[in-house]
């Protein structure tokens, strides 16, 4: 909240340097995000027990989830890119749901973070698909049964289909990410000054309490479907990279 009651609902994203170094706040929320995913699989697979505790199985369900995911969307060759899809998912996983909790920040919120993440998968699925096919690859831009005479118009619009990979699913993760934040800061700040304003305004700020705390559980449910969306889209990407259609 901003000098004279107004509502700053975007200083929330302004990256700040941690204890004088070169890192943001950012930063130190993807190092988290690492240690955590490191983590929950090193401590939750220590036991091997047979029969598992909480631990191990989300570590269990964690891999067969992602796994179950790149074989059944890519196919047998999806195993090879198991470890990429596995630490993008929970990297974006963490980064969504680490910025709900207060004193964290969220760095899915940032288009440079998504964008970065969204040139890297479709770098990588341009290789795989140049490696495997070769230049036959470009085929993938000329539909099949289409007329010669079209091939001007319906080559050019396929290439920035193509491209435009780049904007839907780079915008799509961060616009969510910072839509959600923006509302709970808004929110937020309505509990405060209607609040202070007096008794009589106590129960527009219990209303507005509780859409908040609604609104904490729907963002804990976008941050974890955003980062199945984000994962499931690279493993579609991959398996037209693979199977080149």
């Amino acid at each position: 909240m901003a000098a004279g009651g107004s509502i700053d609902a975007l200083s929330q994203f302004k990256l700040e340097p941690v204890l004088g170094l070169d890192f943001t706040q950012s930063n130190v929320m993807m190092i988290v995000a690492g240690v955590l995913t490191f983590g929950l699989l090193w401590l939750g697979m220590r036991p091997r027990a047979m029969v598992p505790g909480r631990l191990q199985s989300a570590a269990e369900m964690a891999y067969e989830t992602v796994l179950g995911m790149c074989t059944e969307t890519i196919g047998p060759e999806g195993r090879a890119f198991f470890p990429f899809v596995f630490t993008l998912f929970f990297f974006i996983l963490f980064g969504n749901l680490l910025g709900v909790f207060p004193f964290f920040f969220t760095y899915t919120s940032h288009i440079a973070v998504t964008l970065a993440l969204t040139v890297f998968v479709v770098g990588l699925v341009t290789v795989v698909a140049i490696r495997i096919h070769g230049w036959h690859f470009l085929s993938y831009f000329v539909p099949q049964g289409v007329p010669g005479a079209l091939l001007p118009l319906l080559v050019p619009i396929e290439i920035l289909s193509y491209l435009s990979r780049l904007i839907s699913l780079s915008v799509r993760l961060f616009a969510n990410m910072m839509a959600g934040h923006v509302m709970l800061e808004v929110f937020g700040a309505f509990v405060v000054m209607l609040g202070a304003a007096g008794v009589i305004f106590w129960i527009p700020a219990g209303f507005s309490l509780a859409v908040n705390v609604a609104l904490i559980g729907f963002e804990l449910l976008v941050a974890t479907l955003q980062a199945y969306v984000f994962a499931i889209l690279t493993c579609i990407y991959l398996h037209d990279a693979v199977h080149l259609h």
